[in-house]
This record gives C-alpha cells, structure tokens and sequence, in this order.
C-alpha cells in the first residue's frame, strides 16, 4: 500500500510533463481572440448607423487600440440571404482571452473619456442605435496560428 502511496505523486509528475510535451507537439500556437457580433440594419437606416460607427464607434475603438485594450477592429458588411439575416459584422480583435477579464472596467473609461456622455446620455445614445439595428448573434473566436 505504501509503495503505491509513494508511486501516486510520480505518476502525476510524469501526466505533467507528458501533457508539457504535448502542448510543445502542437501544430499550431493560439493567437488573438476575436470577437464578431452580427448586425441587421433595419431599412433606411444603413447611411445613418455607419455615419455612428464613422464617428462615436471609430473613437472608442481607436481609444481602446491606442490604451491597449484591444489589437484592431474592422467593419464588414454582407447582403443578406433571407430577412432576418444579418447584413454587417463588428469584429474587435483582442490580444487573448486573458484580455477579456475585466473588459468593462477598463474599456467603459475610455469611452466616457472619448464619448463626454454621462450615463443618461450613454443610455439614450444606446436606445437611438438599437432603432437604428438588432444585434442578430456573436462569436467569440480563436485564432490558431500554423507552424
């Protein structure tokens, strides 16, 4: 019984520098994280939430780009393949997962700092973009990086 006891921690040491290796194996490395929300604009609106995203959107995140919070961000649109489809995609690059810890607490400052708003401003300036578009869906993705 002892001896088994003793063999227990071995074991365990061994699984760790096994699973060590196996990580080194890996065909790829992880890389940024993205993360893709899916817009639909509702008619007649396309014009005036891009003149938003070309103005307070394209503020904030040169804001979190230059503080670090996030690596890059990028707009995209699509045509839609029935009427409940999104037709443009938000995707904010972040250096990892690590970065999404905390998010708000260190993103919300920078936006009040590029904003002005104060947080009944903040609040009808989110109402005035939800008339504008629905959020349809997100992802959060994972970069891999190929060796």
């Amino acid at each position: 019984m002892r001896h088994r006891l003793c063999l227990v921690p071995i074991a365990l040491l061994v699984a760790g520098l096994a699973s060590t290796a196996g990580a080194q194996d890996r065909p790829y490395t992880e890389g940024n994280v993205a993360v893709v929300s899916y817009i639909r604009i509702k008619p007649g609106m396309f014009d005036k939430y891009v003149k938003y995203l070309d103005t307070d959107y394209k503020k904030i995140m040169e804001a979190e780009k230059k503080a670090g919070v996030i690596v890059d961000y990028s707009v995209y649109t699509s045509t839609q393949e029935h009427e409940g489809d999104w037709n443009m995609v938000l995707r904010v690059i972040y250096k990892n997962m690590a970065a999404l810890d905390n998010l708000r607490d260190r993103a919300e400052p920078l936006q009040h700092g590029v904003t002005n708003f104060s947080p009944e401003q903040a609040a009808q300036a989110s109402i005035e973009r939800n008339a504008m578009r629905d959020a349809v869906g997100g992802r959060v993705l994972r970069e891999i990086i190929l060796k």
